[in-house]
């Protein structure tokens, strides 16, 4: 019996080639392993012994010869493939030990050159992989040192590999040999200047966690992270304190800091079932708290809170006085930690540069029964400059208020109202099938909360444009003095004459923000 070992990852191979000597079974090595082994004390055949043909070109070709890959593909039952070796005077090989060049950890390092990058693409180790895969009947093929042990306790125990192991171990590799080329792929797409949607798509993610659950008990979950430099995402996040996430925490949480992220002044979201239910802005995170949680302080409750400054013990003893599942922040103090910890459950993330944003072109994924829905993601908020549409132009504090519903609106599931007075979202109206509904919701929320006169001089935001004056005349009565919206509407005029039948300004944005 024969094994041939080619790794870059060297962890715990000297042991489990030695034990492979003890068993009587040769060992075949290249390279950079082949040393590892020899100082070891391990006798190891050359590659270059079996092919006849010495290593080249930089190493770039030393397995990809007839006598390596006849020796893997033959089928061992099949009368005439052995004849043929034979003939050949190739032996076989039995078992293949081989993980790939490290692509992955060279693209992931700072200022890596496309040269060392494509440098560091295996071209003979998925080869031999995927031919040792192929006759998986007849060859052991081992990619994860996590497998050595049980492939020695097999070879001890029952003089082979049992043909069930070797199946699990081919699944492996064609899985990690698919993952390794889509990875390439990936990188090679975003070298070129020319993004488009391609033809054909496949991407590479790898396990973060497994979930107890999905959305619900009795659904299958796991967490996944795609293979790039993810600073200041989820995927980042350093967990601080409190059980393990489960998979409706990182979705809500994901959306409240995609929100999160528009905002440069101290700001803090509160989340519900991935919509907002209170925002707020100050000069400092305590403030901007404050006025998050009064916002709609029943919703908040059970709820998430994502800031963008440290969270000092001022912000984290009110935090604490109700009940959070999740608070996200770059940073906290040692005294807010001591404080926020006295609560086993709630969990504390860490995200590191939390306001970087994704590149513009990266992926939005739906899925569909038998398909995928695929998108670059909402990067923009308007289209251009913001228009004045009305007679009334906005006063300073509108404007501000205007912009801040515009942000909060953009990531409020549609149709969304949104009603924002003094860098406090005071009125959410999120997913409702017409958009009157929606409007009447985020009012109605904000007289619940804080008041009906809460609403006199705030500003109203929607994710699309107004079919119907009804919003501006709902608007109206409610006190509300200034809109934002992205036009676009055949009866847009109606919306124009409505805002100055009642003296309210409006700004059209020229661009929508559906998400569904």
């Amino acid at each position: 019996m024969r094994a041939l070992i080619s790794v870059s990852d060297k962890t715990g191979i000297v042991e489990f080639a030695k034990e492979l000597q003890k068993l009587g079974i040769e060992i075949i090595s290249t390279g950079g392993t082949h040393k590892a082994l020899c100082d070891a004390g391990i006798n190891v055949i050359g590659i270059s012994d079996v092919t006849g043909f010495p290593e080249c070109l930089d190493g770039r070709v030393k397995t990809l010869h007839p006598n390596i890959h006849a020796g893997l593909l033959a089928i061992r039952n099949n009368p005439e493939h052995m004849k043929q070796l034979k003939e050949l005077n190739v032996e076989t090989i039995d078992i293949v030990v081989v993980n790939l060049y490290p692509f992955k950890q060279t693209i992931l390092k700072d200022n890596v050159t496309r040269e060392e990058a494509i440098e560091n693409i295996d071209i003979g180790g998925p080869t031999m992989l995927r031919s040792a895969a192929k006759n998986y009947q007849d060859v052991a093929v081992v990619i994860d040192p996590m497998d050595y042990d049980k492939v020695i306790e097999e070879l001890t125990n029952e003089g082979q590999v049992s043909l069930d192991t070797k199946f699990y171990l081919c699944s492996k590799v064609f899985a990690h040999t698919a993952s390794y080329d889509a990875l390439i792929a990936e990188y090679m797409k975003k070298q070129r200047e020319d993004f488009q949607l391609p033809q054909t798509i496949t991407m590479t993610y790898e396990k973060v966690q497994d979930m107890r659950y999905g959305e619900n008990p009795h659904q299958k979950a796991a967490f996944y992270k795609e293979i790039s430099k993810n600073n200041g995402l989820l995927t980042s996040a350093e967990q601080l304190h409190g059980k393990e996430l489960s998979f409706n925490n990182i979705n809500d949480t994901n959306g409240a800091l995609e929100l999160l992220k528009e905002f440069e002044e101290p700001t803090v979201v509160g989340c519900k079932h991935s919509n907002p239910c209170g925002v707020g802005t100050a000069d400092n995170i305590y403030d901007a708290y404050i006025k998050a949680y009064s916002a709609d302080p029943t919703s908040v409750f059970g709820g998430i809170i994502v800031a963008n400054r440290e969270i000092d013990e001022k912000t984290a003893v009110e935090i604490n006085k109700i009940f959070i599942e999740i608070v996200v922040a770059p940073s906290f103090t040692e005294n807010a930690l001591q404080i926020l910890k006295q609560k086993k459950n709630i969990r504390l993330l860490k995200i590191e540069n939390i306001m970087q944003k994704q590149n513009e072109n990266s992926y939005d994924l739906k899925k569909v029964a038998g398909g995928i829905l695929v998108q670059t993601i909402d990067s923009k908020l308007s289209d251009g400059e913001l228009k004045t549409v009305t007679k009334r132009e906005p006063s300073n504090q509108e404007l501000k208020d205007m912009l801040m519903a515009w942000k909060i609106v953009k990531h409020t599931k549609s149709n969304a109202i949104v009603i924002v007075k003094n860098g406090q979202s005071i009125g959410v109206g999120p997913g409702q099938v017409n958009r009157i509904w929606a409007c009447k919701q985020a009012i109605e929320h904000a007289e619940e909360s804080l008041g009906k006169d809460v609403l006199t001089g705030a500003s109203l935001a929607s994710d699309a444009f107004f079919p119907f004056s009804d919003c501006v005349e709902a608007a109206a009565q409610a006190g509300i003095t200034a809109i934002i919206q992205p036009g676009g509407s055949i009866k847009d005029n109606d919306s124009i004459e409505a805002c100055d039948n009642y003296n309210i300004s409006m700004l059209f944005t020229n661009m929508r923000h559906f998400k569904h």
